[in-house]
């Protein structure tokens, strides 16, 4: 057979081509790749015996079980806790991860005091004593003055011991200025306040529901907690439960939802109030529940007929009436249905107004501490402490107003951190301590609120890395790592019921660095009297063997406690009707044309940006590990260069391409960012994720991207006080 030059070629290609196909080649890149793993430069643990340790994650609020793998005394891996009622097993990327938090570059090692401007990086490493002795000395002196009330602290959270702990000095102290991060559950303590009568969170039985309403809640994009709704999402789909998102951008929670409601953002409140015109109107509520069961439904009913008719809402929200309808019936005649909401992760209080609305379709459909409903998380009460010993000086400075005003008549919060780069400009406060947060990259309008930072005299932070907020103060004690501490994991958000976790040194403190509730006790000894009196503890470890009593010995060795369920009831409501509250104008509820107007006029910037949230991206205290930051999607980060998602058609109106560069202006700052076009996202819209743009956090995080929060201001919600911006008018132009 003769075999020309043409033939042979095309038999070489082609046989390449075959090979290509076949396993072989890639069952050959696989042995090679475990072949290196014996190569002398691959780091590989020394032999030795293998131990595993419980403990519990803290790199988010969801409160995972973990369990750490260990070769002698070296953590080498973190996998999920078995049989842990929050993620049974179960674990993300960021918890996967966690190790690296333990070695990683920009952890602090000792106590550093600043020695140049604030931000210039310039320190100087002191010991604990000579820390702790400067902090005494400058509170003692405020204390001296009559000052007492001009002490503040930031924290992530008000659970745990060690966060009341530092809300316990304070009040000790003499000020009121106790402040936390904010989130989605400030608006929904307010709500089931005003609706149930209790000022605690509700608990969601996502399990047991066969129709889930989300209003924007990330359910999928790391809410709550990631590992368990990940499980929940697959008991949904065996029970075939239906699963509706309603938001403006097809999210992941949107993507893997039977159907997607893109809606006009910030108008989530109009919809769920047009759901419940349509539904009243066919009198197709729980007419038991109504009617035995709840107060106000007169004026609610008039409130929602008069102003939310679903005409009204499809003219507000974008979605035609058609839509609002069908959505209507199809979850009020679910068996179990539950509506929630919440922007992405929740870290964004929103409107009470929303909150409310979004819970009265859960009342019309009388699925109130039902099985598949939604209920009140009875509060945990296992910090039962002595009273705290208030001197004169001290009852002098808790009479004074909190320079947040939250807690008052005008403000219900119980924490506005949004409203201090207003109210720091009456030089409020002489000293800040935050721990457990980095407001200074988490929060909305970043550049205000650096300018009030600088306004304090005196920061000290309690972190463990180098973060934005630590960047800026004045001295930092630093705590030890979730890898070396003991500290309890409260984990609530959504859940069915209470679980509280146990983190615990899993290796002894590679650096000079103090657990934060150990500080906080010392800081106390030192100050004396009455301060001193309030913090009879040794040290942090023996406060939580005497918080939990009887139940730490089950803590050290379970790892978790729980606390049981609350009763499948009706009738479980503290209000003063003893009833379940619908809300009305007067309580709760602004009228239509009230809606929250974000900042921007229509004609400097035609378009709106949003943030948003992803299961790869921390956007919270701390950010991603070197290996979570490599997992984010090139069209989302593409080497040092956020992408903003857009519709192709808004793109072709200005002229913009895919992939192409383009200056995105708000009226908060100017960035230069780089295009995704996607059908995914509605037209006059631009979405920047949450959780880049670090200008600290080491080389593997910082300079990556842009912060969002940099670009988008605050709107006071006037109701609650709380941060009601859900996104702000934008311009883009072509570079």
């Amino acid at each position: 057979m003769k075999i020309d030059r043409r033939s042979f070629l095309s038999c070489v290609i082609g046989g390449a081509a075959g090979t290509a196909l076949t396993p072989l080649p890639w069952k050959i890149t696989d042995d090679i790749s475990i072949w290196t793993q014996n190569w002398p430069w691959t780091p590989v643990p020394a032999d030795g015996e293998t131990n595993y340790v419980k403990s519990a994650c803290t790199l988010c609020p969801g409160g995972c079980g973990i369990s750490v793998r260990k070769i002698d005394e070296r953590p080498i891996k973190i996998e999920g806790m078995k049989g842990h009622p929050v993620n049974d097993g179960g674990i993300c990327s960021h918890g996967l991860a966690g190790l690296q938090l333990l070695y990683a570059e920009q952890r602090i090692k000792t106590p550093l005091k600043r020695t140049g401007k604030r931000g210039e990086g310039k320190w100087e490493a002191v010991s604990w004593d000579a820390a702790i002795a400067e902090v005494v000395k400058n509170l003692k002196g405020l204390r001296s003055k009559g000052r007492a009330n001009t002490i503040a602290s930031i924290t992530g959270t008000d659970t745990g011991t060690v966060n009341r702990l530092v809300k316990r000095f304070l009040t000790a102290y003499g000020s009121p200025n106790y402040m936390t991060i904010p989130s989605i559950q400030d608006a929904y303590e307010l709500a089931m306040e005003s609706m149930h009568g209790s000022k605690t969170l509700p608990s969601f039985d996502f399990d047991n529901a066969d129709f889930i309403l989300s209003f924007g809640a990330g359910l999928l994009d790391g809410w709550g907690s990631p590992v368990s709704m990940f499980k929940t999402n697959s008991i949904w789909r065996d029970n075939k439960a239906s699963m509706v998102q309603v938001e403006p951008r097809l999210s992941n929670t949107a993507a893997k939802s039977d159907q997607w409601v893109p809606v006009n953002p910030g108008t989530e409140a109009a919809l769920a109030m047009g759901m419940a015109c349509a539904i009243i109107n066919d009198a197709a509520y729980d007419r038991n529940f109504v009617e035995n069961h709840s107060h106000g439904f007169d004026k609610f009913k008039k409130l929602v007929t008069t102003d939310y008719t679903p005409d009204k809402a499809a003219e507000i929200t974008g979605i035609k009436k058609t839509v609002i309808v069908a959505l209507a019936k199809k979850f009020i005649k679910a068996a179990k249905p539950i509506a929630v909401c919440g922007r992405g992760k929740g870290k964004v209080p929103g409107t009470l107004n929303e909150v409310v609305a979004v819970h009265a379709l859960n009342a019309l459909a009388g699925n109130i501490n039902k099985k598949g409903g939604v209920f009140t998380s009875p509060a945990s009460d296992h910090m039962k402490w002595p009273e705290i010993s208030i001197d004169s000086v001290a009852k002098a400075g808790l009479d004074k107003d909190r320079i947040d005003q939250a807690g008052s008549k005008k403000y219900p919060a119980s924490s506005l951190l949004n409203r201090l780069p207003e109210v720091l400009k009456k030089d409020l406060i002489n000293i800040l301590f935050v721990a457990g947060a980095n407001p200074l990259y988490s929060m909305a309008d970043t550049k205000a609120l650096n300018q009030a930072f600088e306004k304090i005299p005196m920061i000290i932070s309690f972190s463990s890395y180098m973060d934005e907020t630590a960047s800026a103060a004045d001295l930092i004690l630093p705590n030890h790592s979730c890898m070396e501490r003991y500290e309890d994991v409260c984990s609530k958000a959504g859940m069915q019921k209470n679980v509280i976790s146990l983190a615990k040194p899993v290796i002894p403190p590679l650096f000079n660095t103090k657990n934060t509730g150990d500080v906080i006790i010392e800081i106390a000894e030192q100050m004396g009297g009455q301060i001193k009196d309030s913090f009879n503890w040794n040290d942090y470890e023996s406060c939580l063997a005497e918080t939990f009593g009887d139940k730490w010995d089950t803590l050290l060795e379970q790892g978790y406690i729980t606390a049981e369920k609350c009763k499948y009831t009706g009738e479980a409501f503290n209000t003063s009707s003893g009833k379940f509250e619908f809300p009305d104008s007067g309580k709760a509820f602004i009228p239509a044309p009230g809606l929250i107007k974000i900042e921007g006029d229509e004609k400097s910037y035609p378009l709106i940006l949003i943030p948003y949230d992803s299961m790869r991206l921390a956007s919270g205290y701390t950010g991603d590990t070197p290996f979570a930051i490599k997992t984010v999607e090139d069209f989302v980060l593409a080497g040092k260069d956020s992408l903003a998602e857009i519709n192709p058609k808004t793109a072709a109106s200005l002229g913009i391409g895919n992939g192409k560069y383009a200056i995105l202006t708000t009226p908060k700052g100017k960035v230069r960012i780089k295009l995704n076009l996607s059908e995914g996202i509605m037209p006059g819209l631009i979405a920047i994720p949450r959780g880049l743009g670090h200008s600290a956090g080491g080389r593997f995080l910082a300079d990556k991207g842009v912060n969002v929060n940099e670009l988008i201001g605050t709107v006071e919600d006037p109701v609650s006080g709380l941060n009601a911006a859900w996104g702000i008018r934008a311009s883009l132009k072509k570079t």
